[in-house]
């Protein structure tokens, strides 16, 4: 998180980056495109978010999130509605006194918890869906540098839970959005 920034203030940011992205998208023929994640589509890059982080947040901290029309149907109202209730948590000062527990990652204060896994998720994916749609791909570079140096240490657990694919060989002098991307398995090229 940037300095002086609350888990909630970093989620509005970075969701109204993605949200302006996914908004972005004039046709279904572009929700069609590839993605530079293998196998994923535009779609299938907000499908990933709209999907995963419910139930990770329903069976960790028992809380339920709004459900919208699939992403099929309607990719933009299902990123608004679930992203938009994702905020109402954020700016709940109860969810401060709230923990998510989970097997993988122990016991986490909730606000912590969606900054770690689900605002950082969107902050990367950003840039997925700004090149399968043609749209800008500029991600804030104070941001990635910490993701980089965060990421780093956890090199090897990161590579075995199978959510990033091989690091991508980048000249030292790359720029640290290119270095970021790169770590990820993404090919800025």
């Amino acid at each position: 998180m940037i300095a002086n920034q609350t888990p909630a203030d970093e989620y509005r940011e970075i969701s109204d980056r993605f949200t302006k992205l996914v908004e972005g998208v004039p046709d279904d023929a572009t929700w069609n495109r590839r993605s530079p994640v293998p196998e994923w589509t535009a779609r299938d890059v907000v499908r990933h978010l709209v999907e995963w982080f419910p139930g990770f947040l329903a069976d960790g901290a028992d809380v339920t999130l709004p459900q919208g029309p699939s992403v099929d149907e309607d990719p933009v109202a299902a990123w608004r509605t679930m992203s938009d209730g994702v905020q109402v948590v954020l700016d709940d000062p109860a969810s401060a006194d709230k923990k998510l527990v989970n097997r993988h990652i122990g016991e986490v204060e909730l606000p912590t918890a969606i900054a770690r896994f689900f605002t950082s998720d969107v902050f990367m994916h950003s840039w997925d869906l700004a090149r399968a749609t043609g749209q800008d791909e500029t991600l804030d570079p104070e941001r990635c540098a910490m993701l980089l140096e965060g990421m780093q240490p956890l090199d090897d657990l990161l590579r075995s839970s199978g959510q990033y694919g091989p690091k991508v060989d980048v000249p030292d002098d790359a720029d640290v959005q290119t270095k970021m991307l790169a770590f990820i398995g993404r090919d800025p090229r």
